[in-house]
């Protein structure tokens, strides 16, 4: 029997995923301090299973204005992933490059949007990577998109997309600190039903 949607998925499928959020968050805290010149630690991050809406409220509620950093998997895995990154985070990245804060996410300058999309892309990138690392298996990410809008908006996007999903999706909730100063980030990934599905049996983890 294979995976119909994400709540098809056993505990030791989570557990494989959960690993993949550990390797991907290693990953991103090396990545993320090399770009930024800062010290970036990650906690053990939390992989669960949860309705759009959840990941709506726990991303701070569907009229939080915040930057969302869209970016496809692409290659033997496909799917999306999105980061959505709050002021203060932006404002701990850009503050090494630039002296003059974010006041306003509607300003974002186009160099503070390349930077910010450099992160998601090294953020995403830590995660394919890490399913590479598990799997051996493939993948890439297309060119990132940023975008700044509510939570609620920037969540229509992968409803749209990956209705397979079942109103579902692989919600991470990252926190890290940022030179000791705590940070929220929240990731979603939403691998395509028939690209987990190749990722459990390539494990020997298929039903």
């Amino acid at each position: 029997m294979g995976i119909a949607k994400y709540e098809d998925l056993t505990p030791m499928q989570m557990d494989v995923l959960q690993e993949v959020g550990n390797i991907g968050s290693g990953n991103a805290a090396a990545a993320l301090s090399n770009l930024i010149s800062k010290n970036v630690e990650i906690e053990m991050a939390k992989v669960e299973i949860v309705g759009f809406q959840d990941a709506i409220d726990q991303a701070g509620g569907a009229e939080r204005v915040v930057a969302g950093v869209l970016s496809r998997m692409v290659g033997n895995i496909e799917g999306m992933i999105l980061l959505l990154i709050d002021r203060n985070f932006i404002n701990s990245v850009i503050s090494s490059f630039s002296s003059k804060p974010v006041n306003n996410l509607l300003e974002l300058q186009e160099a503070e949007i390349s930077a910010l999309s450099e992160v998601g892309n090294i953020m995403g990138g830590a995660y394919v990577s890490a399913i590479g690392t598990l799997t051996g298996i493939e993948a890439a990410l297309e060119a990132p998109i940023l975008q700044v809008d509510m939570v609620g908006a920037l969540m229509s996007l992968p409803v749209v997309e990956f209705g397979e999903v079942d109103d579902k999706i692989l919600y991470i909730d990252k926190h890290l600190h940022i030179d000791g100063e705590a940070m929220n980030a929240n990731l979603l990934m939403i691998p395509a039903i028939g690209s987990l599905e190749k990722i459990m049996v390539k494990l020997g983890l298929d039903k």
